[in-house]
């Protein structure tokens, strides 16, 4: 599916938490702007981000990733059009024209309508 960016967005984490399955975090309580997501601390290395909560599989304050996971942001400009590769808690992880992958908000794009 592809969408146009319909607003800009600019990249909030420049150095993203990039994770494998099976990777443990401890969880903080930190507000969410974005419903569905956790602030997560690496046991390993204490590299920490944002990780969506259906990628998680939480034991009390613990997680364990459950797939890799890259969180990567994609800085985007109004027009630009970007291909989903998946979807979670009101984010799309997509790819623009130039092969860069990353997280873009869901607000800030409108789904193209497949020509006919």
């Amino acid at each position: 599916m592809k969408v146009r960016v319909i607003r800009d967005y600019k990249c909030a984490y420049p150095e993203p938490l990039i994770a494998k399955e099976g990777d443990t975090f401890k969880m903080k309580r930190k507000k969410a702007e974005w419903k569905g997501w956790k602030w997560c601390i690496r046991n390993e290395d204490g590299a920490r981000g944002w990780i969506p909560e259906v990628y998680i599989k939480i034991d009390g304050g613990n997680a364990t990733l459950k797939q890799d996971y890259d969180a990567t942001e994609l800085t985007v400009k109004q027009g630009d059009k970007l291909t989903i590769l998946t979807e979670a808690a009101g984010w799309y992880y997509c790819s623009n024209k130039e092969k860069e992958k990353g997280w873009v908000p869901k607000a800030n794009t409108r789904v193209l309508k497949k020509k006919k």
